[in-house]
């Protein structure tokens, strides 16, 4: 899938062309939630996810978001990233917009996400708190 916006910006769903050393540096170096994550652990979930990468008119990658998912019941939205210079523009919201139509086909039960300081950019494409936040459970790796 291949999206373009008037602005320049493209987003596009080949795994081939997203910059795997970009996306680790971001990642493992600015993103609380993966700070320290290893280039193989960033290369596997790439291998077993459906990649949303979003390219600047020049083709450099400017964000990145990757969907866990068995496309017939549930997906997650995670690793949703944009690069400082480029955030303030609508890419995150037009990521998570991409994310929510490219998966409607599929009719999935529930899509799910987690943020700490983002509701208001993933409100814009649809999503809503957890209606019953006692029916979710998670479980924490070992000490």
């Amino acid at each position: 899938m291949i999206i373009h916006r008037e602005d320049g910006y493209e987003l596009a769903t080949d795994p081939d062309r997203l910059d795997i050393g970009l996306v680790h540096h971001w990642l493992s170096t600015d993103a609380f939630w993966a700070l320290g994550r290893s280039r193989e652990t960033v290369e596997r979930s790439v291998r077993a996810s459906v990649n949303f990468g979003v390219y600047d008119a020049h083709g450099t990658q400017v964000a990145y978001a990757r969907v866990v998912t068995d496309l017939a019941t549930f997906a997650w939205l995670c690793d949703v990233y944009v690069e400082p210079a480029h955030r303030g523009k609508g890419l995150g919201t037009w990521l998570a917009t991409a994310v929510r139509d490219h998966l409607a086909p599929y009719r999935l039960k529930r899509i799910l996400l987690s943020t700490l300081d983002a509701h208001d950019v993933y409100a814009k494409a649809g999503f809503v708190p957890v209606p019953d936040p006692r029916r979710l459970m998670v479980m924490e790796p070992p000490a």
